[in-house]
């Protein structure tokens, strides 16, 4: 880390823990952990619960004849709207498409929904719309819908994106928590944090040893060539808000399972290990958006695993732990000193507006 980042106080941006009964939103309520799905939980489940939505899946599946059609959406409020490796334009398309990637699916069209605050430049909005039609480029997906809206000076910060995705499900694939077993190993993709502590970065202004970059690109080929190579992969998830802890967590409640977490085994590149121990934070809870999750059968995890690897987006894909035991929904870590202690969802977000 440089001289100028030296003794400086934890960003001003970290969110703190939210007392645990509110009448009001709070940035908490975003960041992925307790306080989201409380939320879920108590306001949106009520009103909308439907045999679809209940699964609560990164994607909703529903059947057309003899095929299934999955069907996501989301919203990016990054800040900022630029960081190393990426833009809130780039990050939109990478992010829905992932979505249908972790369940199987292979993406046939994106919408796209711009909030534009008065004021804004149209020289910005003009670069990140091109970023954001290279990266549909690249992952060979159209932009086939979009909207545009313009609300008061300050009451957008500049620009919000929300996007919707539509996509063909694996005819052969069954995935889910409901899937998962006993004995089944967890894999990760690659290195995690990469993406969170780009943005804060770019937020605070701080600089490192060397360049921390968002690690956001399409999943969609990574997972094809996984489902490709053979082996009974139970369920995968992208580990966007929260990080790997959140999504195990939510998949280990799920799935009625104890899940364990080898610290030592989950990577961390040493500049975002680094940056994470300077801001206090920890990287098993730092967003990713070019990373995934999968729980597999513990006799394919080596199948799978070389499978992840001849790809580039899996070239440093790791086993990081396994499921001990169902019907106790919990997940435990492993530290570096040998000793065991539970992985709880954070009440909030360390990291607010990250995607």
């Amino acid at each position: 880390m440089s001289d100028a980042n030296r003794n400086r106080p934890a960003p001003a941006s970290a969110c703190p823990p939210p007392s645990p009964k509110h009448s009001a939103i709070v940035l908490g309520h975003g960041g992925g952990g307790r306080l989201t799905a409380d939320l879920v939980r108590e306001v949106f489940m009520p009103a909308l619960s439907n045999p679809i939505l209940d699964r609560l899946n990164d994607s909703a599946e529903v059947t057309i004849g003899a095929r299934g059609l999955l069907f996501t959406t989301d919203a990016f409020v990054v800040s900022p709207l630029r960081f190393p490796g990426g833009d809130i334009g780039s990050l939109a398309v990478n992010g829905t498409i992932n979505d249908l990637a972790v369940a199987g699916g292979e993406p046939l069209g994106l919408s796209a929904a711009f909030i534009l605050e008065e004021g804004f430049p149209i020289a910005e909005l003009r670069l990140i719309v091109q970023s954001m039609r290279k990266a549909a480029d690249q992952a060979g997906v159209g932009v086939i819908a979009a909207d545009t809206k313009v609300v008061e000076r300050g009451k957008a910060d500049g620009l919000f994106i929300t996007t919707s995705g539509i996509g063909l499900a694996a005819a052969e694939s069954q995935l889910g928590p409901g899937e998962i077993r006993a004995g089944d190993a967890v894999l990760v993709s690659g290195p995690i944090g990469d993406h969170g502590v780009a943005v804060m970065s770019a937020r605070e202004g701080l600089e490192f040893e060397t360049t921390v970059v968002s690690d956001s690109a399409p999943l969609h080929d990574l997972v094809a060539a996984m489902l490709r190579g053979g082996g009974a992969i139970r369920c995968m998830r992208d580990p966007t808000r929260g990080g790997v802890a959140t999504v195990v967590n939510e998949l280990a409640k799920s799935a009625g399972a104890e899940i364990l977490i080898e610290e030592t085994a989950a990577p961390v590149r040493d500049g975002v290990r680094a940056a994470c121990e300077i801001l206090g934070l920890d990287p098993l809870y730092v967003a990713c958006e070019g990373r995934l999750v999968a729980i597999v059968a513990d006799a394919d995890a080596d199948r799978v695993l070389a499978a992840m690897r001849r790809h580039p987006l899996g070239a440093d894909a790791r086993r990081i732990g396994g499921v001990v035991r169902m019907g106790t929904p919990r997940v435990l870590l492993r530290t570096a000193f040998g000793a065991v202690r539970a992985l709880e969802l954070l009440a909030g977000a360390q990291l607010p507006r990250i995607c």
